[in-house]
């Protein structure tokens, strides 16, 4: 997610404009820059394209929107998915939905289940799902473990076959990074060239934007409660795929303890450490957007651990040392995105 976790304000997409682009409906001689928003998946999504047809390609871009809404919601009690959750049998996958199980069940293996799909049930206890919360304790987290992790599900066919009927799939941490995947596959198809996608913070670019440089995007300072965001970096894109994730937003407070929304699925409980942000760089924006999530579970030691072991992805975090001060760590290819000084980081593009 970038420029904001996912919560979302109107002033997400004043950030949005703030750092994006200038002339958005500027022309290079027959090709024109189109822009488009609105809202999906409880969120908000900007795609901006350069085009030689006069007509844009809205419509298309709409379709693909609500085709995924239609498999993926939890939160459309019709969707493909919450008729899997509740076991009907005549809901059999879609090659979209196919495709994404396949995903999370590959990234889970990766992760050794720091990220997991079947965490949905904890989610909702939580109060972070599609359920109203419940009042937790540790009977209730040990009980819904019994029906958590991804070795519990697996395809065959047209189906997903569930170990234990009371499982439930939480796509999250997926659907938003393959909608700007096949947002962006799209436009390529169409001949576009120069386009950035973004999903509900998630985000996939390729080329360049109407001034003829990289996509200047921001990453949030991990700050709680702000309204006037405060950007902690910039990063210059071309061709790749970029999420953040951070427990610093979406989060309760009860009994003075606070409670964040990334759920570890080995213990149960809310992740605890002192990573702060993980903005992750991969081609695919499903990858990155999972990865994300499973780093703020993993922690630092262990996330900084499987970032140097790995050559697919770069990533920049934000943690808080044994004093609370804000300290960064990138990995090694990650420099080449971030933006050469302070001074064009506290200038950028003007808005439209």
């Amino acid at each position: 997610m970038i420029l904001a976790d996912k919560i979302w304000s109107p002033l997400k997409r004043l950030l949005w404009l703030f750092l994006l682009i200038s002339g958005i409906t500027s022309c290079t001689a027959d090709w024109k820059y189109h822009f488009q928003e609105g809202l999906i998946y409880g969120s908000t999504y900007h795609v901006v394209y350069e085009y030689k047809e006069r007509k844009p390609l809205t419509r298309d871009i709409e379709q693909i929107l609500t085709r995924i809404n239609n498999s993926m919601s939890i939160y459309d009690s019709t969707s493909l998915i919450s008729r899997i959750n509740r076991n009907d049998p005549e809901a059999l996958l879609d090659e979209d939905l196919k495709y994404v199980l396949q995903q999370g069940l590959e990234i889970s293996t990766e992760t050794g289940g720091s990220f997991d799909m079947t965490v949905a049930p904890l989610v909702n206890a939580w109060g972070f799902g599609f359920k109203k919360r419940e009042e937790v304790t540790s009977e209730l987290i040990d009980s819904l473990l019994e029906f958590t992790g991804y070795q519990l599900i697996r395809i065959e066919g047209d189906r997903l076959v569930k170990v234990d009927p009371r499982v439930m799939i939480d796509l999250n941490a997926l659907v938003p990074g393959y909608v700007a995947d096949l947002i962006g596959a799209f436009l390529e198809s169409k001949g576009v060239q120069n386009y950035l996608v973004e999903i509900g913070g998630e985000l996939r670019c390729r080329g360049l934007n109407p001034k003829g440089t990289l996509w200047r995007v921001g990453v949030d300072k991990p700050l709680e409660g702000l309204i006037d965001r405060q950007i902690q970096v910039v990063l210059n894109l071309g061709e790749i795929s970029v999420t953040t994730s951070g427990n610093y937003r979406k989060f309760y407070e009860e009994g003075g303890v606070k409670y964040s929304h990334t759920i570890d699925p080995v213990s149960g409980y809310p992740a605890r450490s002192t990573l702060l942000s993980a903005t992750v760089l991969m081609r695919n924006c499903i990858d990155a957007d999972a990865w994300a999530t499973a780093f703020m579970v993993m922690g630092l030691d262990r996330a900084k651990e499987v970032v140097n072991a790995r050559d697919d992805l770069e990533v920049y975090f934000i943690y808080s040392d044994e004093e609370g001060n804000f300290q960064t760590w990138e990995s090694a290819g990650m420099g080449r995105y971030l933006q050469e000084s302070m001074e064009e980081q506290q200038q950028p593009d003007p808005q439209p």
